[in-house]
């Protein structure tokens, strides 16, 4: 029997990590205001943007840790496949992984999911002695409409407000993303339009419009990025990835892109599918190089 090549061993891993992938219940979650977030319509639960807390084991300051942003066209958010699988394969890598609950189109538009966005990213960092990370570890994960808000994120993050309570004080620019078949550009003809009219409203100005397509955003603060995409993708197109990745390396921020040709939009970790379900594994790898895990 011929020993495992170098690829193959690295494959197998990734077989081993999405088999440990199980759903499996928040340790804690948070309310991101529990007095009541800022543009509040009400007090159903889904005006109450919140954090599910998955931290990894292990001692204290040494891991890092993601926001996790499902997709869901910014009107519903899968929970399962593009967050608590997330999160659990986050945990099982030694890194901490919080689900983001934010709040939703037709009823919110921006700028409230990126309060939300935001605020979740101060929250992690203001807590990282308690859940076991580096306040300098702290990354943001998005799908699809998900990948839109944390791209967002990456590229419009206000300073700290000193006159704040002690989570604003934080800083809310994350340092590293990661963007699954992201929604990037809300120009078209690259646009998903329902993700643009459930954010931006019916008739966004050109200004706006311009404003949240965040390849048109991106500058050398812009944090180091993974995009992962396929070619097939017929919801969101692929040229979303490549136009902020051709963004990201013309401002000289670290990025790497994997483009697969096969395979829709939606898949997740695409565990069952044995050409897609290497992707996790080029994340890893890439989280390993730039000393995130």
């Amino acid at each position: 029997m011929f020993p495992l090549r170098p690829a193959a061993s690295a494959f197998a891993l990734s077989l081993a990590l999405a088999a440990l992938v199980t759903a499996q219940a928040p340790k804690q979650t948070v309310l991101l205001w529990p007095d009541g977030a800022p543009g509040a319509l009400g007090t159903a639960d889904e005006d109450k943007p919140s954090l599910a807390l998955y931290p990894a084991s292990g001692s204290a300051n040494t891991y890092s840790g993601v926001i996790v942003c499902p997709g869901g066209g910014y009107a519903h958010l899968a929970m399962d496949h593009e967050g608590v699988q997330i999160a659990a394969w986050l945990n099982n890598l030694g890194i901490g992984a919080y689900i983001l609950k934010y709040r939703l189109g037709p009823k919110y538009h921006h700028p409230i999911e990126l309060w939300d966005a935001q605020r979740a990213i101060r929250y992690v960092r203001s807590h990282a002695s308690q859940l076991g990370i580096r306040p300098d570890r702290v990354g943001i994960w998005g799908f699809s409409a998900g990948g839109h808000l944390a791209s967002t994120a990456a590229t419009h993050f206000a300073n700290p407000d000193s006159e704040a309570d002690p989570i604003d004080r934080q800083s809310a620019r994350p340092d590293f993303a990661i963007l699954s078949y992201p929604v990037i550009s809300m120009l078209d003809p690259y646009a998903h339009l329902g993700s643009r009219r459930n954010l931006l409203g019916e008739k966004p100005t050109p200004a706006l419009t311009e404003l949240l397509s965040n390849e048109l955003q991106v500058t050398s603060r812009t944090p180091p990025t993974f995009l992962f995409h396929t070619t097939e993708d017929e919801v969101v197109p692929v040229e979303n990835s490549v136009l902020f990745y051709l963004a990201l390396r013309r401002a000289g921020v670290p990025v790497e892109m994997h483009i697969y040709q096969k395979g829709a939009h939606g898949v997740g970790l695409a565990q069952k599918d044995p050409i897609l379900r290497t992707w996790p594994q080029h994340l890893s790898t890439w989280l390993q190089l730039q000393g995130f895990r």
